[in-house]
């Protein structure tokens, strides 16, 4: 029988509920837009990081649960600019669907919060909910694997269930032109299918110029570069098609590779290998991976919910990483030519360092 969940306190919020395609409901009270939606439920065990989580597009689509017990302590930073150079956000916009916590906290403190998380929900016309047994649910999830969920609070019609990986996410948070950031003597393309800020930031600290190109790039479009990076990005990598022809078209140019997340399995499918959906996805900045050739394991910060099938990847491609956990893969790379790419966020953001060498290893060999 499926579990029903009743909330804590709720401070005179409006009373809410998550309702699983399983048929749980887990009872929490508003804090964000009084709204309902619909999308993929999934969890982050991060401790900190919820601005750069929460605009990050690999989450558009789904409905975040944040498994640390609270959440908002610190408030939201102001905005500086409109660009990619605040450090604390990954997009323009808050991307999941509705967000879940165990215990909101409407007064924050740091120097730089100019509002509440609960605010910044409202403004962003987003619902979350608090007072949520995120430990339940967690749970439930990791035994059966990721579900499809309903945000609903009191007086709102529910919505119609929607599985958002039968959908183009890539197409909806990319961009439909390409932009240039920076002038450094080095053009490097990064293809948009949802790319975080941080990578831009990343790549400009260097002597580069990026290119960010849409989603459906032609690849004629970076054969002049140096070299291309393929963002991270929400979603099934399989229904998109049009970034894997742009990777396949790379490949026969024979132009420069480094794939990052949702990337790393484009570069997989554009090889021949296959991708699969995992129970429950890796998103948290404490997964480790070991590097078989040096002997060394990395803590890195992660954010999919698909991985790529290494028996199928062809014999000229080797694998690079794999996870200590669980044992599925976190990077490949050719045997001789210079394509590769990691499962893995190596620009972090939420997350530890550590992992940066791979992009300096990729500008040093193509510079």
């Amino acid at each position: 029988m499926a579990p029903k969940v009743r909330a804590s306190s709720g401070n005179g919020r409006l009373r809410g509920r998550l309702v699983l395609e399983d048929g749980s409901c887990f009872e929490g009270f508003s804090f964000g837009a009084d709204l309902s939606s619909c999308g993929e439920v999934v969890f982050n065990t991060g401790m900190v990081g919820y601005p750069e989580a929460l605009t990050d597009p690999s989450y558009h689509g789904q409905i975040l649960v944040f498994t640390y017990p609270s959440l908002g302590n610190y408030g939201v930073p102001g905005r500086n600019g409109t660009g990619v150079e605040n450090p604390w956000f990954e997009s323009s916009r808050v991307q999941p669907e509705g967000v879940i916590c165990a215990c909101y906290s409407e007064e924050y403190s740091h120097h730089e919060a100019v509002q509440s998380l609960g605010g910044w929900l409202t403004d962003s016309a987003i619902p979350a909910l608090t007072g949520i047994d995120t430990r339940a649910l967690t749970q439930r999830l990791r035994q059966h694997g990721t579900l499809l969920g309903r945000i609903e609070v009191d007086g709102t019609r529910p919505m119609r269930w929607t599985d958002p990986n039968r959908r183009n996410l890539v197409r909806e948070v990319s961009r439909s032109e390409p932009q240039t950031y920076g002038n450094g003597r080095l053009e490097i393309g990064l293809l948009d299918c949802g790319a975080k800020n941080n990578l831009i930031r990343t790549l400009l600290r260097h002597d580069v110029r990026v290119t960010v190109l849409p989603w459906d790039a032609n690849p004629s479009m970076g054969k002049e570069m140096a070299g291309v990076m393929l963002s991270n990005g929400p979603g099934n990598p399989r229904m998109v098609r049009r970034s894997v022809a742009f990777v396949r078209g790379l490949l026969r140019q024979g132009t420069p590779i480094l794939g990052v997340c949702l990337g790393h399995q484009l570069l997989a499918l554009a090889a021949g290998a296959r991708t699969f959906k995992m129970k429950y996805g890796h998103r948290s900045q404490n997964q480790p991976c070991l590097e078989p050739a040096s002997g060394r394991c990395y803590i890195t910060s992660q954010n999919h919910g698909y991985a790529v099938e290494t028996g199928r990847l062809p014999d000229d491609w080797q694998e690079w990483f794999r996870n200590a956990n669980d044992g599925t893969n976190e990077g490949i790379r050719h045997r001789r030519r210079p394509w590769r790419a990691v499962q893995f966020h190596p620009e972090a953001a939420p997350g530890p360092g550590g992992t940066e060498w791979i992009i300096e290893e990729f500008l040093g060999e193509i510079s």
